[in-house]
């Protein structure tokens, strides 16, 4: 499968921005999909993740903040970041991994096989 994020940009603190991740392949309703984010200077790090069931994890410095959520009939999945604050200001990847038949939920990197190319989130205070 290949994803292609989009909807990154530059914002004021407080503001909101909605993540795409469109998937290529005629599973994606199989995949568990999740967002990470890398700032300057850091690891990778779990934002989100929705399973192929509809199951959502997120980290705890964006619960009640952002909403992981899924289209099927479109391929794509989406992350809405409300109430955005400088620390959130990061490149944004979006990643898919089989979920068929997994009842965990999928909060490391490597945990994913496949990743979108990311879209850069900038939040000015």
């Amino acid at each position: 499968v290949q994803l292609q994020a989009s909807g990154g940009g530059q914002v004021q603190a407080g503001d909101s921005l909605t993540l795409s991740c469109r998937a290529s392949g005629r599973t994606f309703s199989n995949y568990d999909m999740g967002w990470f984010r890398q700032g300057p200077g850091k690891e990778r790090e779990f934002v989100a993740t929705i399973s192929s069931t509809g199951r959502t994890y997120y980290k705890d410095t964006v619960m009640g903040r952002f909403t992981v959520s899924r289209d099927n009939g479109k391929k794509t999945a989406y992350l809405q970041m409300n109430s955005l604050k400088p620390e959130d200001a990061a490149i944004y990847y979006c990643a898919a991994q089989w979920g068929l038949h997994y009842y965990g939920d999928r909060r490391e990197p490597r945990q994913y096989d496949y990743w979108g190319q990311g879209t850069q989130v900038t939040v000015s205070s």
